[in-house]
């Protein structure tokens, strides 16, 4: 394991020195977290996560797209003035909508403003996407943490972004739940790529048992590859982090779910992307694909 992590920091390193020889290469990936069911650690997902990326040299945006249930904020204990809402009303700039969380970590409350996306004009829709390309070039990463459950409006999250993670525990249903996302996301949008990540896991075995019941159901009568990105063991830590309205991976970076959200990041960056057709990557992208399922 200590050879593989290695090997894997060599090559973000080297992905890092890339990126800053040349600097206009850089193109913010859009991804999508989500769940089947609530309360599989989503959002905590979501936020340990972004800061492990950050902690590799890469910027991170975290946008809450969560509707219903946004918190985001409330885990990291950070009060959020403004969120989507000031936005899409041209009160504020984008640029001034957003908030910093733990380790200067940039991100956007969706609040009530979120709802109104899903209604906005050809006008609204474009001045949307001048305002969110002024920070998304800066990004290599802007990461839309959706509610849990495929609503309609969670679905054009997921279909309109570079990539889905998926995140599930264990439990049966949570597992069974996962898989029927991504069964009635896949139908509806084939090119979808998703990953899976194994949250509460005792173990590697079960979290190996919990994601072949969705691997290989899925490449049984789906005929899709999903990729395992990895497990975050159920540690005592996370709980007592998120009543401290602190993140794990910063109040207790050496305990066993940090040195695996640390892994998972690794491993996530020094995976190859997945090779699509001509439709563009990042913002434009994403755009391109929302204005698309909108008609």
């Amino acid at each position: 394991m200590t050879d593989q992590a290695q090997s894997l920091r060599q090559l973000v390193s080297a992905q890092r020195t890339e990126e800053l020889q040349d600097p206009s290469a850089r193109t913010a990936k859009i991804i999508t977290v989500t769940s089947g069911k609530g309360g599989v650690g989503k959002s905590n997902f979501t936020l340990n996560f972004a800061l492990a990326l950050q902690a590799l040299g890469k910027k991170v945006l975290v946008f809450d797209a969560d509707i219903g249930m946004a918190n985001i904020d409330v885990l990291m204990g950070v009060s959020s003035p403004y969120n989507l809402h000031h936005l899409l009303q041209r009160e504020k700039r984008m640029e001034e909508i957003i908030q910093y969380g733990p380790q200067q970590l940039p991100f956007i409350a969706g609040g009530s403003g979120m709802s109104n996306m899903f209604s906005l004009s050809e006008e609204e829709l474009h001045y949307f996407m001048t305002q969110i390309e002024t920070v998304s070039d800066g990004m290599d990463y802007i990461i839309f943490d959706t509610g849990a459950g495929l609503s309609k409006e969670t679905m054009k999250f997921i279909t309109s972004a570079d990539q889905c993670i998926v995140v599930t525990t264990p439990e049966p249903t949570s597992i069974t739940d996962a898989y029927a996302l991504i069964k009635v996301v896949h139908v509806t949008e084939p090119s979808v790529p998703f990953s899976l990540i194994i949250n509460r896991a005792g173990d590697d075995g079960e979290a190996k048992e919990a994601s072949d019941k969705i691997i290989l159901t899925a490449q049984r009568f789906l005929e899709l590859d999903i990729k395992l990105l990895g497990k975050v063991t159920d540690d005592p830590h996370v709980v007592q982090s998120v009543k401290r309205q602190v993140p794990f991976i910063v109040a207790h970076p050496r305990c066993e779910a940090s040195r695996d959200i640390q892994r998972i990041a690794l491993r996530y960056i020094a995976a190859p992307a997945p090779q699509e057709a001509a439709i563009p990557k990042g913002i434009k992208g994403f755009m391109h694909r929302w204005l698309r399922r909108s008609k």
